[in-house]
């Protein structure tokens, strides 16, 4: 049974910064691109941050140049770096990857329980 955990959320105010972490664990024979979504209360899920496995980045716009995803390949851990952050920014931030269990299974997509990052004006 593979599975995503995240952790690192929590209350921050205004300006200050946090850093998800999400470590996958399991059976797993390869990892993809890894990534961060989240989902404020009343909005859909949107991405936030998506990294490859050769490290290729791309960011939604509302956080370009104040988030910074990356990626540990040996710990199949992906990190997500959040300054200057909006009260904007209040969401449950998922964790996503996709996946290869074992070496000829098709890509899986797999999330995370999801942690609860708070910004308080």
């Amino acid at each position: 049974q593979v599975q995503l955990v995240e952790s690192g959320g929590g209350l921050v105010q205004a300006g200050g910064s946090l850093r998800l972490s999400c470590a996958a664990s399991g059976s797993i024979f390869s990892i993809n691109a890894m990534g961060w979504y989240r989902q404020a209360p009343g909005k859909e899920r949107e991405l936030v941050a998506r990294i490859t496995s050769s490290g290729s980045t791309n960011y939604a716009d509302s956080v370009q140049g104040r988030f910074t995803i990356s990626r540990d390949n040996a710990k199949n851990t992906v990190y997500l770096e959040m300054n200057s952050l909006k009260p904007e920014d209040t969401a449950v931030y998922y964790c996503n990857a996709d996946h290869r269990p074992k070496r000829y299974d098709s890509l899986l997509e797999l999330w995370g329980q999801g942690t609860l990052v708070t910004v308080s004006s």
